[in-house]
């Protein structure tokens, strides 16, 4: 009895290896996210001050859902390439409100999520399937339900990202 569940438990393993080795040969999709004069972008800021390292911080971490959630919408082959070139997220730093809320962003409809980006989708043949250039933003950002934790302080940003992919990448399934 344990030689024929272990012999099982080995095949199950040996299966699970084959499919593993079958995925990793499909041509994986690309993703290449790149932000343009991140500098001059209206508000990447993570707080007043508007420092090098949190205005990076703020856009690797938007770069990441970027890649993450793009992968889903690509097939197999496919090359995405995306150039980010202004970015203003949602909410702003009110310093008028005294030195206790100078690093508080504050979320109010007048500060809605905006970016501004190009793209190229290109075919596993290298082909171009799509491209343009896309000014997002969400004006009812504070009344759209996001899937995303309430303690993300980027979620309306992404979820401006997220439905953007889902728009222009819908699949036909």
């Amino acid at each position: 009895m344990k030689t024929k569940l272990l012999l099982m438990g080995l095949l199950g393993l040996a299966a699970a290896g084959v499919a593993f080795a079958a995925k990793a040969n499909k041509p994986t999709p690309s993703i290449e996210v790149t932000f343009i004069a991140p500098e001059n972008f209206r508000d990447a800021k993570q707080d007043s001050m508007d420092s090098e390292r949190g205005r990076d911080a703020i856009l690797a971490q938007l770069k990441e859902h970027l890649v993450t959630t793009a992968a889903q919408y690509l097939t197999p082959g496919q090359r995405l390439e995306i150039k980010v070139t202004d970015v203003d997220l949602a909410g702003d730093f009110e310093p008028q409100r005294g030195p206790d809320f100078d690093n508080v962003r504050i979320v109010k409809d007048i500060y809605p999520p905006r970016a501004t980006l190009e793209f190229r989708l290109l075919g596993a043949d290298g082909k171009i399937v799509s491209a343009g250039r896309r000014q997002l933003q969400n004006l009812g950002y504070l009344m759209t339900l996001t899937p995303l934790p309430t303690s993300d302080p980027l979620r309306h940003d992404k979820e401006l990202l997220s439905d953007w992919l889902r728009r222009e990448f819908k699949r036909s399934s």
